[in-house]
């Protein structure tokens, strides 16, 4: 009994453990997310405190006056916060990369996405507005096909969304000195944009423990499965 109980073990496919991960996952959210209200706090200090006389940062043609020591210290938080950003990204790809090999192993097909989009999926122009969340709903589904999507994830990746296309959020085409200027005349559409971003980091979190909870239970699942069917295996004669 022992011998067959150990060969159903054996016939077990490899489940990454999760937790741990997720953790992770969760801690670089919460990070990236504070670090971007700093950032839109120092956008509004510089609202509140109105562009200096001599005009904003960049002047055009090339010349750029002496920034003050707010403007300064903007510079400082916006690096940052793009600093924070990544260290939650790097996290955020590794766990979504265990989720993926763990819902391999739970189905027993091939993912839908290549694993190179794991990463690339969030660079690659037209395929980061769907790739990133279908590698995400393809996990949560693997062995539960037609399942409901948790709601923190649809939050997440519309907010997500919102702040990349926005052009002032994660993926903003200005630079520091530009928005610092936007930021003296013209705050409300830069606070909009971190708004959508710390919201987007908010509902992460709940989506990557929704996420990864309903996987665990999958695993404990398909781990019982063998050993409930041990139990009644009767000792060879």
């Amino acid at each position: 009994m022992t011998e067959h109980m150990n060969k159903q073990a054996a016939q077990l496919p490899a489940f990454r453990p999760v937790r741990p991960s997720a953790r992770l996952a969760v801690g670089g959210l919460l990070l990236a997310g504070a670090a971007w209200g700093v950032r839109a706090a120092w956008e509004f200090r510089l609202f509140l405190a109105g562009e200096p006389a001599s005009g904003p940062p960049d002047q055009g043609e090339g010349v750029h006056r002496p920034l003050n020591a707010l403007e300064n210290s903007y510079h400082a938080v916006s690096s940052l916060a793009g600093g924070a950003v990544v260290v939650c990204g790097l996290l955020f790809v590794s766990w979504l990369w265990l989720l993926r090999d763990n819902a391999r192993a739970l189905s027993g097909q091939p993912p839908r996405y290549l694993g190179i989009w794991v990463i690339l999926g969030w660079f690659f122009p037209i395929v980061s507005f769907w790739f990133p969340r279908g590698i995400v709903v393809d996990a949560f589904r693997a062995g539960e096909p037609g399942r409901k999507v948790p709601l923190s994830v649809e939050v997440w990746w519309g907010l997500w969304l919102i702040g990349m296309v926005s052009g002032v959020g994660i993926v903003a085409r200005d630079t520091t000195d530009e928005l610092i200027a936007r930021a003296y005349t013209e705050v409300w559409p830069l606070l909009a944009s971190d708004a959508a971003v710390i919201g987007a980091a908010v509902a992460g979190v709940f989506a990557v423990l929704a996420v990864s909870r309903s996987q665990e239970a999958r695993i404990r699942a398909a781990r019982a499965v063998p050993s409930a069917g041990a139990v009644g295996t009767p000792a060879p004669a």
